[in-house]
Parts: C-alpha cells; structure tokens; sequence
C-alpha cells in the first residue's frame, strides 16, 4: 500500500566511515550489550515468568515473540529492544517514551496494553497483548463484501482511539491500516491499534518539526516541517480514503513524487468507485484531508459527522467489487515490496565487504533469518498467486517490464532504482531439514529476469 516504510528525521550520518570499522569487516569485533539501565522499575527475570517461542517479526531495534505465562498458560507478544543497538542517548529516551506513552494509554479497550516490562543486560522487554486475529484488512477481504456501514464502524474506532491519545497528549504519528489488527478470531473481536514507537507527547501550543511516520500517510505540514497533532486527523482521513475506495489518495513512483502530490492536495473523488460511494462520505474527506491543518475537522466534529455517527448516513449497500480486489492487490504488492527492499538491502550490504564469502557467512545467515520469520506459509502462497498474475508471458520469471508494471499497475510508489534492486544478483537454494527450511547463498551478477524463488529469496518455518 504505497511508501509504507516508517520515516524519521533526521537520518543518522553514517557510522562507519573507515571501511575497516564495519560490522562488515572480517577483523570487526562486536561490542557487547552496553551496560545501562533504561527503565527504572523493572519486574523480575523474563525467563522465570514465561516461555519464549516463535518469532513474529523483526524490526530495527530488536525483535516480538509469542511468550507463555509459565503460571496461566496465556499467550502475550513480548517485544524485546536489543541494549546494542541504542547507541544513542536518545534512542534510550525514545524506548523510555514509548513505555510511558504505552502505560498512560492502558485504559482504552482499543489500544494495545501493555502488561508489564522487564530489563536484562542485554535488553528490554515489553509484554503486550497478543493480537491472534491479525491484520484487520485481511479480515475485511476475507468476507468477500463490504459497506459503508462496515466502513464507518471501523473509522469510529480509529477517531475514538486518536481522541484518547490526544486527551492523555499523545500523537500516534504513523496511523496507517497495517496498524490496526484483531484483538482475536471471534467475529466481534475488537479492534486494537499497535505500534506507538514514533509517538510522542505533545502540550497544547507544541510544535514539531521531525519527519515522522509512512510517506503515504503523512500531513502536509509535517513535510513542510511545523506540525502538531492535527497530523493523526489527516493521516485518519487517508486511512477513510482506503477503507472507501481501496486506494490511496496520494500515490506517485517515489517518495518524492507521494510527497508532492501531498504538498499539492489533489486527489481523486470521482472517478470509480466514488460515484457509487455517498456525498456525505465524501464531505467528511473533504473536510479532513484539507491542506491547512486549522481548517480541518476536529476529533469531536468527526464523531458528529452525519456518516460517522451509528445508525447514520453511511449507507448498508456493498461497495464495488472493485474496492476489496484494490484492498487484495495492495496487501500483496506491499508484502512483495517489502521483500523486493530487503533483497535490495543484501546488494548494499555487499559493497561494505571486499570478501563476498564472507559477507555470505556472516550476514547472510541473519538477513535470511530476519526477512524469513515475517512470512506465513499462507502468505507465501498469496505472493505466488500474485507473482503468476504478473507473469504475462507465462514464463516463469518476471521481467524487468513485468516487475516494473505490477508494481505500476497497483499505483504503488516503486522507483526505478528499487525495482533494479529486486534484480541484484541473489539465488536462493531451498533444501528442507525436519526443523526448518533454509537458504544456501550464491551472490551473482546482475540477471535480467527474476523467478519467484529470488523473490521469496528467504523463508522458513523453523520449530520452536
């Protein structure tokens, strides 16, 4: 779903101006975990309490497993942050924020709870609820018809969770519909709001001038550099534009490009399927998605709006086919570039190193490992349906004119440079143990086709 990619700046200089100072390099040695104490109430030994199993997913500063409380047997999500990688005073008050902000916000039904946090030497660990329903748009595509009332349930939801944290002064700043998931399985399950690592307090008056949250979603004046929390209302707004429409608002082939089409404030209200979609909808877009944030609704005014309000004008009929197929397509495409970037990434890290077998050991091994356990099987098979309907030549492999129009095609803001780095030179051989499957690689030269396995170039199912 477009430039998803959370963004901050200031981006950090580079920290390894001798080549030889590189984690990269064969005679590198690794620090240890450094020797701070980033919370200052902690509860006992991790270990003791529960047990840790399969990983969920991997991010820059460490790592989310599924716990067992060893006692009760209740599954939680336990994100561990990695003592090494805050190499900075102020990544350690930014994990310090993100707990208070977490603690402060413990009330509310729709916003992921924290339950407790724990502290070793070499990390900390904060204990959530674990959300077993997954993402909320698989959900939605899953029932295969959707309405405005659906919609419109969903957005209550959102506003509702934005008034809370706004009330406790809290900016969520990467409000996007990855971020919103199922609490559990049941068809009632509520709806839960995760992932407040670029959230910040906020004061009445404040203002912010950092680059924060997902290219597609950001406010104008959050690029113009002076912002508050108004930003949550128009990112909430493009959110809206999703659920309605199945696209989003503002789409170009680079970041640069989504973030002009933001700066202008242009976007698209008529053609399909907004003909079919209400006028009331459509105002309560106009009226959040405006350029100057002093104009916009407030959170108040939203939860009025005729369309948001229960039992009001959003209308029960279903929406155009057309509006959960987008929704499918967007999942699919964002999924495969998220790989087709970190494909990109093994081709970057390659030029830190002169030793190609080394680079194959030593970082190989861990980018397989990182990229491999966000992937399902049910999700693997997802991206092969869509990798054959990209093939149009039925070749079995993509060309770089496929590749480059799937991507297109979908209104996704894939560059050109990103597309070449799906080509880079990795293979993958899969060969299968009773534990895991696992990935020997061969860096090559630049091919000009792509076949799927390069584009699953890693994936596992290791037992825990």
């Amino acid at each position: 779903m477009g430039n998803h990619a959370s963004i901050k700046r200031p981006a950090r200089k580079p920290q390894y101006p001798d080549e030889r100072a590189s984690p990269l390099h064969p005679n590198f040695h690794r620090p240890g975990p450094r020797n701070i104490r980033v919370l200052n109430k902690t509860s006992e030994d991790l270990k003791e309490i529960y047990i840790l199993g399969q990983v969920l997913g991997r991010g820059a500063y460490g790592v989310t497993r599924i716990c067992t409380d060893k006692t009760t047997g209740e599954m939680l999500a336990c994100k561990s942050i990695s003592k090494r990688r805050l190499r900075r005073e102020q990544d350690v008050d930014d994990v310090r924020q993100e707990v208070a902000i977490l603690n402060s916000l413990k009330g509310h039904p729709n916003i992921v709870k924290l339950r407790n946090t724990y502290e070793d030497r070499r990390a900390v660990h904060l204990v959530m609820d674990l959300c077993t329903g997954g993402e909320l748009l698989n959900r939605i595509i899953s029932k295969g018809k959707y309405t405005e009332r659906e919609a419109a349930a969903v957005f209550r939801t959102v506003i509702e969770v934005l008034k809370d944290c706004h009330s406790h002064g809290v900016m969520h700043r990467d409000l996007k519909p990855e971020n919103l998931l199922l609490l559990n399985k049941e068809e009632d399950s509520p709806i839960v709001v995760i992932d407040f690592g670029l959230s910040t307090f906020f004061k009445p008056g404040d203002v912010f001038r950092d680059l924060a949250g997902s290219a597609c979603y950001v406010a104008p004046e959050v690029l113009r550099g002076e912002y508050g929390p108004e930003a949550d209302i128009w990112s909430a707004g493009v959110i809206l534009y999703f659920l309605l429409s199945g696209s989003l608002p503002f789409v170009a082939d680079t970041k640069e490009r989504v973030f002009n089409a933001i700066l202008s404030g242009s976007f698209d209200l008529t053609s399909e399927p907004w003909p079919a979609i209400s006028t009331s909808a459509k105002d309560l877009l106009t009226k959040m998605l405006t350029d100057n944030p002093k104009d916009r609704l407030l959170l108040h005014q939203i939860q009025s709006h005729p369309w948001v309000r229960i039992d009001g004008e959003a209308s029960d009929k279903p929406l155009n086919a057309m509006v959960l197929k987008r929704m499918k397509q967007c999942c699919e495409m964002n999924k495969l570039k998220k790989l087709a970037l970190k494909v990109g990434l093994l081709s970057f890290l390659s030029t830190f190193s002169r030793d190609p077998e080394y680079l194959v050991a030593e970082v190989g091994g861990v980018l397989v490992q990182v990229v491999a356990e966000t992937l399902s099987q049910q999700e693997i098979e997802r991206m092969k349906e869509l990798f054959i309907s990209m093939d149009t030549d039925n070749s079995g492999t993509l060309s770089l004119r496929e590749l480059k129009e799937g991507f297109m095609g979908q209104g996704l803001t894939v560059s050109g440079k990103e597309i070449m780095q799906l080509f880079s030179a990795v293979y993958v051989t899969l060969s299968f143990t009773q534990s895991n499957y696992f990935c020997m690689w061969l860096l090559h030269g630049v091919s000009k086709e792509v076949s799927f396995l390069q584009m699953l170039w890693v994936f596992t199912n290791v037992s825990q």
